[in-house]
C-alpha cells in the first residue's frame, strides 16, 4: 500500500496535466491559433502563448508565412528519420500538425522542447513548448501531444482585439480593408489586399516601435536612409527625398523611396516615417503602386496622423 500511494498521486498529477477534452481553445490575443492549455498552465504575460506560475513551463504561440507549413512538410517527407531529433505529426482540427521532441538547455537547466506547425487560412500556425526536465514527470510527451491535437485556428481576429494590444492609438484607419497583426502589441499592418494575393500590389501600410534611436541631427538622418534602404521585400531601391518633419508636434523624419516589390516586381513607391522618443519611436512604412500613389499617400497621411498616445 505504501508503494501504491505515492504511484497513485503520481498518475493523478499526470493526468491533471493533461488537456481537458471539453475545455474551449484558448488564443493567445491577436492570433489565429489556440489550443487547450496543459492544466496549469495561463495565458502568458510577456510573449504570445502560455506559461505555469514560475514561468519555467513555456508555450510560445505564434505565425508564420502560408508557405512555411509546405516547407517543413517537404522536409519531414524527404527525411522521416530526422537529423537528432524525433519527428511526428497528428491530426488536429486544424489539419495535419507536425512536431519534434528534443532535449536541450536553458542555461544550466536541462529542458526537453518540442515544436509543431500546422497549416492555417492565410498563415502557418508555429509552436514552441518548453518543459524542464524535473517536470516532464507531469507534463509527459503525452500531454503535450493531447495539447497540440486539440490545435484549432480562426480566420479572422477582430479589428478592436488586434488594435487593442498595440501600445498607441490609432484613430483613423482611412478606409483600409484588412488589418493583421505582425507580432502582438509590436506591430501590425493595414492592407487593401491580403495574404494569399500579396499585399504589395495594393496600398498597405506597416506601423510599429522601434528601439533606442540616435539622438543628433545628423545621425537620424543617415539613420532613416539606412533604415528605408533595408525594408524587407524591397528591391532595386533608390531614395528620392529624407528629410526631417515634425509627426504630431515630435520630432521626426520622412525617407521616400522608389523601387519593385512583390512576386510580380510591382513599381512601387514607399514612404517611411520615424517619429523619434524616448527609449523607443514609432516608425511607419506605407508601400503603393506608383500609378495608385497620390491617393494612397492622402490615406497614408491619415493614419500617421490619427496615431495618439495611450492613456
Amino acid at each position: 500500500m505504501k508503494l501504491i500511494r505515492p504511484l497513485a498521486a503520481l498518475a493523478l498529477l499526470v493526468a491533471s496535466a493533461l488537456p481537458a477534452a471539453s475545455a474551449d481553445a484558448m488564443f493567445p490575443p491577436g492570433l489565429r491559433l489556440g489550443m487547450v492549455p496543459l492544466i496549469g498552465l495561463n495565458k502568458a504575460k510577456t510573449f504570445p502563448g502560455f506559461e505555469n506560475e514560475d514561468g519555467s513551463v513555456k508555450v510560445l504561440v505564434t505565425e508564420l508565412p502560408p508557405a512555411a507549413y509546405g516547407e517543413v512538410a517537404s522536409a519531414f517527407n524527404a527525411n522521416p528519420a530526422g537529423t537528432g531529433v524525433k519527428q511526428d505529426k497528428i491530426e488536429t482540427p486544424a489539419g495535419l500538425a507536425y512536431f519534434t521532441t528534443e532535449s536541450g538547455k536553458a542555461g544550466d537547466t536541462p529542458v526537453k522542447r518540442y515544436s509543431m506547425i500546422v497549416p492555417g487560412a492565410g498563415f502557418s500556425g508555429y509552436v514552441a513548448v518548453q518543459i524542464p526536465e524535473n517536470a516532464t514527470k507531469i507534463y509527459t510527451d503525452e500531454a503535450v501531444r493531447q495539447m497540440f491535437a486539440s490545435t484549432v485556428t480562426r480566420r479572422e481576429v477582430s479589428v478592436d482585439e488586434q488594435i487593442a494590444l498595440m501600445p498607441f492609438k490609432i484613430t483613423d484607419l482611412a478606409e483600409f480593408k484588412n488589418v493583421r497583426t505582425l507580432a502582438p502589441g509590436i506591430s501590425i499592418i493595414l492592407a487593401d489586399g491580403d495574404e494569399s494575393s500579396g499585399f504589395e500590389p495594393k496600398p498597405y501600410m506597416i506601423l510599429g516601435l522601434i528601439g533606442a534611436t540616435p539622438q543628433q541631427a545628423d545621425d537620424r538622418a543617415r539613420f532613416a536612409q539606412e533604415a528605408a534602404l533595408q525594408i524587407p521585400g524591397m528591391r532595386e531601391s533608390r531614395v528620392t527625398m529624407s528629410e526631417p518633419i515634425r509627426i504630431n508636434g515630435q520630432q521626426g523624419y520622412e525617407t521616400r523611396i522608389d523601387g519593385v516589390s512583390g512576386k510580380d516586381k510591382t513599381p512601387v513607391t514607399v514612404v517611411q516615417w520615424i517619429r523619434f522618443g524616448g527609449s523607443t519611436s514609432l516608425r511607419i512604412i506605407a508601400s503603393a503602386p506608383r500609378d495608385q500613389w497620390s491617393n494612397a499617400f492622402t490615406r497614408f497621411r491619415a493614419v500617421r496622423d490619427g496615431i495618439q498616445p495611450k492613456g
